[in-house]
């Protein structure tokens, strides 16, 4: 029987998305994490505002009271805030109706993942940080990518920031046949490479024609630190979401040789794909 506990909270992780060629579709959890909840607060957290991303989900899922809220997370800097704010607000609405119970918390899952994705306008980054792990997400279906490999995911965030909506107005509303082509091929290539734990493929799957090199025009320091990751010898790198943060994977032996390379002028993390996803806790 699932029981309904006065205070709540639930731990979400940040997320990459689209990862090079998928746009929309891709994501990837990380190990830096946003913590909301109702009922008791932590000393270090502050009550959500009325237009906070976390507030809006869990009110509009039924949710009521205020709630708190703490993160690792920056916003506006390509690493999935409003994602894993809506997954947090979504998921405590859905603890306060029915309770922290684990199985059915995943049951719920489907359900949760369609609601936050209608407010987010796309699953990548709801996806993975509902979920964890990479995965693979359109409407109506979305899948894990089992993968053997254990990357240091380094990122690269400038003191920018950039918003998702005003930069999606700058991307093309038509892409030309072959550029479709380049990158329909790398994102299976991509999936390909992280479900067989091919390093080789990696550079080349995550290469892209459709957003990054208009995005790039805005931030021209994400597109030299990206560069500066590639020629330091990383498997892969791609500009985090709408950017400014670039991201990249490596070996763990080699992360902190490659993060001495970057540009001062921002700051630097090495995080892990974040295997758990959402979790709620009662406290």
């Amino acid at each position: 029987m699932n029981t309904l506990n006065n205070s709540v909270a639930v731990r979400v992780p940040a997320s990459s998305a689209n990862i090079g060629p998928g746009f929309d579709v891709l994501g990837m959890a990380l190990s830096l994490h946003l913590e909301a909840g109702f009922g008791s607060s932590p000393a270090d957290s502050v009550e959500a505002t009325s237009n906070h991303p976390t507030l809006v989900a869990f009110n509009h899922c039924g949710g009521h009271g205020p709630l708190w809220v703490r993160s690792q997370m920056p916003m506006g800097k390509g690493m999935g805030f409003s994602g894993a704010a809506r997954i947090a607000g979504v998921s405590l609405a859905h603890a306060q109706k029915n309770g922290t119970d684990e199985s059915v918390f995943a049951d719920a899952q489907t359900e949760l993942l369609a609601i936050a994705t209608e407010l987010e306008g796309h699953p990548d980054n709801v996806a993975a940080s509902l979920l964890g792990g990479v995965v693979a997400s359109v409407a109506g279906a979305t899948v894990r990518i089992p993968s053997p490999l254990d990357p240091a995911i380094i990122v690269w965030v400038p003191q920018e920031q950039t918003s998702t909506k005003e930069s999606r107005t700058k991307l093309p509303t038509t892409l030309p046949f072959a550029d479709a082509v380049f990158n329909v091929g790398r994102t299976a290539l991509l999936v390909a490479a992280l479900a067989a734990g091919d390093i080789s493929a990696l550079r080349i799957a995550t290469q892209d024609r459709l957003h990054q090199d208009v995005r790039f025009k805005k931030v021209p320091g994400s597109q030299a630190a990206l560069n500066i990751l590639l020629e330091a010898g990383v498997w892969c790198a791609w500009l985090s979401g709408s950017g400014p943060t670039v991201a990249a994977m490596c070996s763990h032996t080699d992360a902190q040789h490659i993060v001495e390379k970057l540009p001062h002028h921002g700051s630097t993390m090495v995080l892990r794909i974040a295997e758990r996803g959402a979790q709620l806790l009662a406290i």
